[in-house]
């Protein structure tokens, strides 16, 4: 179990994704993100398993909620500096965790 405390170091904040590109060099099918976390995060990027729900056309502009606290982190020739959440299905399906409301980048979700 997690302490208050501990869950409280968790940043996980909103933020639009700018720029999408294919990611052949992974494992699995992914895309490159780059998020605008706003000016206080600023832009971050990130590799996601999100293809068989996702087209590149759909994920342009949309808000998204991702970690933004842990260490980057090498995958492939890829540096991943956040961690876009979602809820994952069967087969991997993965459903983006996302705001049904235009907010403010860079906002703490608590």
């Amino acid at each position: 179990m997690l302490t208050w405390e501990e869950f409280e170091k968790t940043e996980m904040r909103v933020g639009t994704i700018i720029a999408i590109n294919d990611f052949p060099e992974a494992r699995k099918p992914a895309y490159q993100l780059t998020i605008d976390f706003g000016a206080e995060i600023g832009i971050r990027k990130t590799s996601a398993q999100i293809t068989k729900r996702y087209n590149k056309e759909a994920l342009i502009n949309k808000q998204v909620i991702a970690v933004v606290n842990f260490p980057k982190k090498q995958i492939a020739n890829f540096m991943s500096e956040c961690l876009v959440l979602g809820a994952v299905g069967e087969g991997g399906d993965v459903v983006l965790l996302s705001t049904d409301v235009k907010v403010e980048n860079g906002l703490r979700v608590g």
